[in-house]
Formats: structure tokens, C-alpha cells, sequence
């Protein structure tokens, strides 16, 4: 691997929440949509960062149904 390679490591549902400062309950209801991009482990759901942020900049989380109410 290319020393300026970096791998990106896998994030927690935790993580992912505050990072986009939703609940589980949101993130769960993308994932159950087949919107959001995240991957199982086991029994957790682990998520990349850079897959997420893809993913609300083609507009992903503001599709009609998937956004929480504040």
C-alpha cells in the first residue's frame, strides 16, 4: 500500500448518529429503506464516513419520508 494511502475505518451506529445529529430511530428507518449506505457486521451496522457524506450530497437523506421531525 502507498504510505500516502490511508484507510478509512469503519464507524459505529453512535457515531454516525451524532455525526449527522439524528436519532437511531432515523438512521434505522434509511437503512430499513435501502437509502442509506451502511453494512452489517455481525449484529451491528457499521458505516464509512466518506459513503455517507456521498450519499447526502446526491441528496439521500432528504428524500420525501426520510427526514425526522423536529
Amino acid at each position: 500500500m502507498d504510505k500516502d494511502q490511508t484507510i478509512e475505518k469503519w464507524s459505529s451506529m453512535d457515531t454516525i448518529t451524532d455525526y449527522l445529529d439524528v436519532s437511531r430511530e432515523t438512521v434505522l428507518q434509511w437503512i430499513n429503506n435501502r437509502t442509506m449506505p451502511a453494512h452489517k457486521v455481525g449484529r451491528l451496522w457499521k458505516f464509512k464516513i466518506s459513503e455517507v457524506d456521498e450519499w447526502i450530497r446526491s441528496g439521500g437523506a432528504s428524500e420525501k419520508g426520510n427526514s425526522e421531525n423536529e
